[in-house]
């Protein structure tokens, strides 16, 4: 992680080279193995993850390990760079753990200060690819929970049941935070049942995650337990503005190229004038939403003290901006909008899950408010 800034630095919300070879490199990825008719494929049968796909991306670019510290087998990168990764998975909507096991999973370890034993082993293990973990929560809870309200559903004997945690169907490992402390649970292990649950979301499945006295290592007490998992769920929050503004990109890219090729009265329906006004509105959405979801990238990137209020107006602005641009991408393609073939309802589908993971845009603008002394709205 980068040094501190400091006070009254502005923030870089430009691209650096390197930052746009990964994004090159992941976007030819998945143009080669996550394209809409293979994503919709995917999405009509019980296997909604590629493994070769989240092998290519996890050990082939190395995108698992992008957090993680370079002695423990990762690269040694920032949250600017994994959100990079997440706009090109938002512009995709591939179904993989990236944003869950790469980001919340891995910062919530890192959280814990892995100077070796079971969080360094799990930490190298996520880097390689070896092993895919989620943090054991529902997937709308946030750091603004209060007192970690989240970590209720399990006992101290690793009984009880939580949900619908993402991506919890394709983990190896389930970080279970309880009133007793922090546990990594192998979901293979006895006494753990993961349920699959009917999502809106068909790229990004639910499960109910079941524990009957579950054996589990104990990373964490419960008050270093708490405040890692609140990391992680910022980062999630933060990161997650990233994946909604690719998803936006998509959208409205796609509706341009739509709107100029689709012809009534011998003219492309994208020079009407009501139209146009639709496309430059959401065009300046999706630029005040780049910036927001920037800034939030690289007050996490940095270590910013104001990290907690760039993450909450990032979410209070680009959810709404994502659902947005996918009502807008669905409508403006008429007929084969509401198709499914077309992958406008996956945008949609996305998006409108996306809104309530990690907190609601309600509960942000109400963090906002707390941060900032104003009223809540």
């Amino acid at each position: 992680m980068t040094a501190q800034p400091e006070a009254g630095q502005a923030p870089d919300l430009l691209y650096s080279e390197t930052e746009e070879d990964l994004r090159a490199a992941v976007r030819s990825l998945l143009a080669d193995r996550a394209d809409a008719p293979s994503v919709i494929a995917r999405t009509e049968s019980d296997t909604p993850y590629d493994p070769q796909l989240w092998k290519a991306l996890a050990t082939g670019i190395g995108a698992a390990g992008l957090l993680v510290p370079e002695e423990l087998g990762g690269q040694g990168a920032t949250h600017r760079e994994a959100a990079v990764v997440l706009e090109e998975l938002g512009r995709s909507v591939a179904a993989a753990p990236f944003l869950t096991s790469s980001v919340v999973a891995t910062e919530t370890l890192l959280a814990l200060g892995a100077q070796g034993g079971p969080t360094a082993e799990l930490l190298s293990g996520l880097a390689e690819g070896r092993q895919v973990a989620v943090v054991a929560v529902p997937f709308a809870a946030s750091s603004a929970d209060a007192a970690g309200g989240y970590a209720s559903a399990v006992n101290a004997s690793l009984g009880g049941t939580l949900g619908p945690v993402a991506d919890a169907a394709v983990a190896d490992v389930l970080l279970v935070p309880t009133a007793d402390g922090l546990y990594a649970v192998a979901t293979d292990a006895p006494g753990v049942r993961v349920e699959p649950l009917v999502a809106l979301d068909l790229t990004r499945p639910l499960a109910t995650v079941t524990l009957d006295g579950a054996a589990g290592t104990r990373l964490a007490d419960a008050g270093a337990g708490r405040r890692a998992v609140d990391r992680g769920l910022l980062a999630g929050a933060g990161l997650l503005a990233s994946e909604q503004l690719g998803l936006a990109e998509w959208c409205l890219t796609e509706t341009v190229r739509h709107t100029r090729e689709r012809h009534q009265f011998n003219r492309p329906i994208g020079s009407f004038q009501a139209l146009k006004h639709r496309m430059a509105q959401l065009w300046l959405e999706v630029v005040s939403a780049r910036a927001a979801a920037r800034n939030a990238a690289d007050a996490l990137a940095t270590g910013s003290p104001d990290a907690p209020l760039a993450v909450a107006v990032a979410q209070a602005y680009c959810s709404k901006v994502a659902v947005h641009a996918a009502e807008e991408c669905v409508q403006l393609h008429g007929g084969i909008g509401m198709t499914w073939e077309h992958p406008a309802h996956l945008y949609l589908k996305r998006a409108k899950a996306d809104a309530t993971a990690y907190g609601t845009a309600g509960r942000h603008r109400d963090t906002v408010a707390a941060l900032m002394e104003l009223p809540a709205p």
